[in-house]
């Protein structure tokens, strides 16, 4: 049996998490985030070169899409995958370019 058509508001929805995933910037960024911890928006800035408004702006829309979850403690941002899906998505992107 063929599988079944996406509806058109699941593949708007799809297409808009993809296109989330799309920017260079945003994709370094989840490679810098561990599965199972959290890292600081700080140590992002370092790690990317990049100014803590451009970071903080990408951050925002990986958090919109739900692809990234944020702490704040004190002064103190901290960043972290929303859940495993994104990791395997990830992971899975990389081992597609790398065949």
């Amino acid at each position: 049996m063929p599988p079944s058509i996406l509806s058109l508001d699941t593949a708007y929805e799809l297409a808009e998490l993809f296109d989330s995933l799309s920017d260079p910037t945003r994709l370094q960024i989840i490679s810098l985030l561990p599965e199972d911890d959290e890292v600081g928006v700080s140590e992002l800035v370092a790690k990317l070169n990049l100014s803590k408004s451009a970071v903080s702006h990408q951050l925002r829309g990986l958090r919109d899409k739900r692809i990234i979850r944020t702490r704040k403690q004190g002064r103190n941002v901290f960043v972290c995958l929303d859940d495993r899906h994104v990791a395997e998505l990830f992971q899975r992107g990389l081992e597609h370019i790398q065949h």
